[in-house]
């Protein structure tokens, strides 16, 4: 799973075998080394949240942690068919809005 940021935009690409991974399972986990102690990370997850609500994607930050949320339906229905991509938006500090990408990245060679 990837993950970008630019600017207000946080992106996650999944590959095909972490979308049937995310299917059955309803996370996904990726730990990015940062520093020479255990402790010196970033954590990334895509989650299947029934809690979540609505239909768009949300977002928790907690510590060094980035939880992208979907809610259930959207994560099944999204996961189930040929839709590629789903967007969302999210307030965050100081009326900024965080855009939130979630994508199939089909087809990608690297």
């Amino acid at each position: 799973m990837k993950l970008r940021l630019e600017d207000n935009t946080l992106r996650l690409r999944l590959s095909p075998e972490e979308i049937s991974d995310f299917s059955r399972l309803g996370r996904l986990q990726t730990v990015v080394p940062l520093g020479p102690l255990a402790t010196d990370c970033l954590t990334y997850t895509l989650e299947r949240d029934a809690a979540t609500p609505g239909s768009t994607p949300g977002i928790r930050y907690e510590g060094a942690t980035i939880r992208v949320l979907l809610p259930a339906a959207l994560s099944d229905s999204w996961t189930s068919t040929e839709a590629v991509s789903l967007e969302g938006q999210v307030e965050v500090l100081a009326n900024q809005v965080l855009r939130i990408l979630v994508e199939k990245d089909l087809g990608c060679k690297h």
